[in-house]
């Protein structure tokens, strides 16, 4: 039996940061600076703004324009996340489970609470 390919809907943030980190270091020139980064997650979150703003805003694209693809402007926007995050040693899986912690107490009583 072949064994299956890694399947991103079953991982962690961490195993995804290690999914990065193998994939990054297999070339010479590793990861960027975290300035090329920064300007590299600001593109993609542009070309992500640009898809909302045809799909749902008042600005239509043109008739030649290809449809875009919303989850692989978000997967893009994403990676480079993780790429920042593995350069500077952050582990986005603890900084995750901070940041709920931190919405979960600060919001406990902002929002109306849905009836189960």
């Amino acid at each position: 039996m072949s064994r299956p390919t890694p399947d991103s809907r079953l991982l962690t943030l961490s195993d995804l940061q290690k999914r990065v980190d193998t994939w990054v270091h297999q070339f010479e020139e590793g990861y960027f600076h975290p300035l090329t980064n920064l300007a590299r997650l600001s593109e993609e979150v542009g070309e992500l703004a640009r898809e909302v703003n045809h799909r749902f805003g008042e600005k239509t694209k043109k008739q030649e324009e290809p449809e875009g693809d919303l989850a692989m402007e978000m997967a893009d926007i994403l990676f480079v996340l993780i790429c920042m995050a593995n350069r500077e040693g952050i582990d986005l899986q603890q900084a995750f489970d901070r940041m709920m912690a931190k919405v979960t107490a600060r919001d406990e009583t902002r929002w109306t609470k849905k009836k189960v």
